[in-house]
């Protein structure tokens, strides 16, 4: 579960959106808030009765999260620090949303840096998403 940190300042500017697909499930859906949160402390609680509680590094468009600075607690009680924790989506039950986040700007927010990132080929500048036809 522990695992050292690897990630380079230009990593942590641009937002992680590996495919076309991802950035439509996440703008599709309320996976944006989740993504919202980062850099956020929060707990998750996970299905198998345990939670977990750290910084939020990173959430894909699939749910999956990786936290650091984790404290974990597993069903009986007992709690492990851990430095880096990867949790995948279909094991979360729930994320605590901090209560000084404003859902909607948050989410605004996400959806905005994933439009900007949609639209970066157009203009002609940037790489192309989706090859224009040319009609002669």
């Amino acid at each position: 579960m522990e695992s050292e940190k690897t990630e380079s300042p230009l990593s942590s500017q641009v937002e992680n959106f590996s495919s076309i697909r991802e950035r439509t499930i996440a703008e599709n859906s309320m996976v944006v808030l989740l993504q919202g949160l980062r850099g956020e402390v929060t707990t998750v609680d996970l299905r198998n009765e345990s939670t977990a509680r750290g910084r939020v590094v990173n959430v894909d468009a699939f749910m999956n999260v990786r936290l650091e600075e984790v404290v974990y607690r597993d069903s009986k009680g007992r709690h492990t620090h851990l430095q880096d924790l990867f949790i995948t989506g279909r094991n979360i039950r729930y994320v605590h949303i901090p209560d000084h986040m404003d859902i909607m700007k948050t989410i605004q927010g996400q959806l905005a840096k994933i439009h900007r990132v949609r639209n970066f080929g157009k203009e002609g500048g940037g790489r192309k998403e989706y090859a224009k036809k040319k009609t002669n």
